[in-house]
């Protein structure tokens, strides 16, 4: 089967989490909570699952490629 869907959620993820730790850099936190840059959590938690997501779907697709049998002559 070709169709492997955490190639593509991980990548969305991993985006996201970037976008997320920037926009936390730049910005200061907000008033409601000014001890915790939730931004900055919140990237850094999204990157991690979107790099343990794309890592998996290498993983399995390799695992899948290793188990095919030989083609018949």
């Amino acid at each position: 089967m070709g169709l492997d869907i955490r190639w593509p959620i991980g990548l969305m993820f991993s985006l996201i989490g970037a976008i997320l730790i920037v926009v936390g850099l730049i910005t200061p936190s907000t008033p409601q909570s000014p001890d915790i840059n939730i931004n900055l959590y919140w990237g850094l938690f999204l990157l991690v699952f979107g790099g343990l997501m794309t890592f998996f779907a290498y993983r399995g697709g390799k695992k899948d490629k290793s188990n095919t049998p030989p083609p018949a002559a």
